[in-house]
């Protein structure tokens, strides 16, 4: 079956309901499991984790006999966290190491490892915009672990092409794989990537015992590398009208949520910044994804361009805008982001840390 994310409201809140997640936390490993497909649409904060978590439990699920499915939603809250306190773009914890060079394999960039099911896996990203978790640790753990790339232009490359970006996950993510985020590497090898892909490869550069994978010298598959580089072609500006008399409600690329303040009538805009999209590319795919949903909310304009100019050029006044790492530099009335948790707050060395807190606060 093809995947496809719808990008109207309610095949969303259809998709929401749908949600089986104790067959989730039995099968999501697979690349074939119950996942939700969800994601896509709490990155762009169409919907949030509250929110899907409210919904399940509101079914009569107990968050403690549904705590994979819980814990997978608290992960992103975390890592949000994290992204408030600590520069992702630099290691957590401590130096990846050994890194060989600051790029990535050009036959990651190419589908070409090799390796069955972490190749179908890129395709699939390439085509859908969206890889499986697991695929995703696969692909990290070959970039950074056994090519021996630094994570960052890597990231930055995964990122680029996810409908569900989302920089703080994504970036804690691969820092955690390559041992800059966690305590040690993580490492798959062959008979792990079949498991869990139903392939049925052998004799390839992973087919090999894990003492052996942690330790052996990158294969000449993936020495040749080059430096990811890419650009977002945004939007044209909207002919933006605006009325003085009402307060302004900015949107961005991780604020779509259409019920944000529904009920009352201002401008609505869609800010889109150069200066975060040329440090933070993505693709033309992504970009699409991200216009339908706007869609959604009626009235939306769209203004490619700075914070400050938008609010210079039309003289905005009251303005409302939602949290999130990339808007510290946004003016106005702040709203929260829709946490898990709201009252665990700051930075916690691991998510089981973390977790022992939110955990405290669930609903029995």
């Amino acid at each position: 079956m093809e995947l496809k994310f719808e990008t109207d409201y309610p095949s969303i809140l259809a998709q929401l309901d749908a949600i089986d997640p104790k067959k989730y936390a039995s099968t999501r490993n697979y690349i074939d499991g119950s996942v939700t497909y969800l994601s896509p649409y709490i990155a762009r904060g169409v919907i949030s984790t509250k929110q899907v978590l409210m919904h399940v439990l509101a079914k009569g699920y107990k968050a403690s006999e549904i705590e994979q499915f819980v814990k997978e939603l608290c992960w992103r809250d975390y890592f949000q966290r994290v992204a408030q306190v600590k520069d992702i773009n630099r290691e957590i914890k401590q130096v990846q190491t050994p890194v060989l060079n600051h790029n990535i394999s050009l036959s990651v960039l190419n589908a070409n490892t090799g390796i069955e099911g972490i190749d179908t896996a890129i395709n699939q990203l390439f085509q859908t915009g969206y890889m499986h978790n697991h695929c995703r640790m696969y692909t990290a753990m070959l970039v950074c672990n056994v090519a021996k790339s630094h994570w960052l232009n890597p990231a930055q490359w995964l990122y680029y092409h996810l409908l569900d970006g989302d920089w703080a996950s994504n970036a804690c993510s691969w820092q955690w794989v390559a041992g800059a985020n966690s305590s040690k590497k993580y490492v798959a090898n062959q008979e792990n990537i079949n498991k869990y892909t139903h392939t049925n490869q052998t004799h390839t550069y992973l087919d090999v015992p894990y003492e052996v994978l942690e330790t052996m010298p990158a294969p000449p598959e993936l020495l040749t590398t080059e430096k990811f580089m890419a650009e977002s072609v945004l939007p044209p500006n909207s002919n933006l009208v605006v009325d003085h008399k009402l307060p302004t409600f900015i949107y961005n690329y991780y604020n779509l949520d259409p019920l944000w303040y529904k009920s009352l009538v201002g401008n609505r805009i869609l800010l889109l910044e150069p200066n975060i999209f040329s440090q933070y590319p993505i693709s033309k795919k992504c970009i699409d994804f991200m216009l339908a949903l706007s869609a959604n909310i009626p009235g939306m304009q769209i203004f490619v361009g700075a914070f400050n100019d938008l609010v210079t050029t039309y003289q905005l006044d009251t303005i409302y805008y939602k949290e999130h790492p990339f808007n510290r530099h946004y003016q106005g009335i702040e709203e929260p982001h829709d946490w898990i948790a709201e009252a665990v707050t700051g930075y916690y060395p691991s998510f089981f840390a973390y977790w022992k807190n939110v955990e405290k606060l669930l609903p029995n």
